[in-house]
């Protein structure tokens, strides 16, 4: 007896009867700064190692803490407040030079590394454009490494905190309560100095992408070596030195155009702040000089990946 052959067919499979999935977007920004985080650990190692070291060796000269507090405590109320936040704003000082240098070497690396590696090859195969790639190496100096170094810091700084309260306590010293509402102001301090930081630094970050991404070999010495060499040529040919005046403006003039005249250095917190001039910096031809210069770097860090070869 012959089987027929429409018994010999599969059933039909009815379609699935829930909505039907949505394609989620790629995001490549998202994970090309994620790749730069995941390659370059040293932007956390660094701040945390320095921050553990402090809290290490405060906790090792924690015997002559009550004492030093007792003779604090005998100072004028304006001496106080000095000396005793001078600890948090060295910690502070500490956390921000390790991450600008953590800045300085990932920048000169960020481009050179993956050309020495040849990895570059691998990356341009991704559908990820220059553009982008540039982007999310920018936003590590400009964004993740300020954001690192203030919860570095401000973790830091209420350890240290929690520690000498329980410290000085246990050795029966009061300590007036009001100078420890002016820690909390210097979270404010620092995250102001960190936004001026990275917006008056970006046409430095962005030379050293440049450099990053054109130099063969020894990317630090041809960061460095080519402003000194104007540097020389200018004096012995002009005997002027406007380029080195550039330069020491453009290294050090940030706090100079975010704070009113003086010493920002001297004094408390509250005295700091005080003098925070948000409006003049937004007015300062330097800050926008620089990052119309700096976009005009990046453009050329665009350009550069595109057509670098590996080394």
């Amino acid at each position: 007896m012959n089987t027929p052959a429409d018994a010999l067919i599969d059933p039909p499979v009815n379609p699935p009867s829930g909505p039907p999935s949505v394609k989620r977007p790629t995001r490549p920004f998202f994970w090309s700064v994620r790749r730069e985080l995941w390659e370059s650990r040293s932007i956390f190692i660094a701040p945390l190692s320095v921050a553990a070291i402090v809290l290490l060796g405060f906790a090792m000269g924690s015997r002559k803490l009550a004492d030093g507090m007792r003779l604090v405590l005998m100072r004028q109320p304006d001496d106080q407040r000095m000396l005793l936040e001078r600890p948090y704003a060295l910690c502070a000082v500490l956390i921000i030079l390790t991450a600008s240098f953590v800045g300085i070497f990932y920048c000169l690396d960020a481009l050179h590394g993956e050309r020495r590696d040849r990895s570059i090859l691998f990356w341009k195969s991704l559908p990820v454009s220059d553009l982008t790639t540039v982007l999310a190496k920018a936003t590590i100096p400009l964004v993740v490494i300020p954001i690192v170094t203030f919860v570095v810091t401000v973790g830091l700084q209420a350890a240290l905190l929690l520690f000498s309260a329980a410290v000085v306590a246990a050795h029966g010293v009061s300590i007036d309560p009001i100078w420890t509402m002016h820690l909390v102001q210097m979270p404010l301090l620092l995250i102001y100095g960190l936004v001026v930081t990275a917006l008056w630094y970006a046409p430095v970050y962005a030379w050293l992408l440049l450099v990053s991404a054109w130099a063969r070999r020894g990317p630090f010495l041809w960061a460095v070596l080519p402003p000194i060499g104007v540097i020389v040529m200018e004096k012995l040919a002009l005997d002027t030195s406007y380029f080195a005046r550039f330069l020491h403006y453009r290294l050090t003039g940030n706090f100079s155009e975010a704070f009113h005249a003086g010493d920002i250095f001297q004094g408390s917190v509250m005295d700091q702040l005080s003098q925070a001039d948000p409006a003049k910096l937004l007015t300062s031809i330097g800050l926008w000089t620089g990052l119309v210069g700096a976009v005009a770097l990046f453009a050329a860090v665009i350009w550069l990946r595109r057509y670098r070869e590996p080394i």
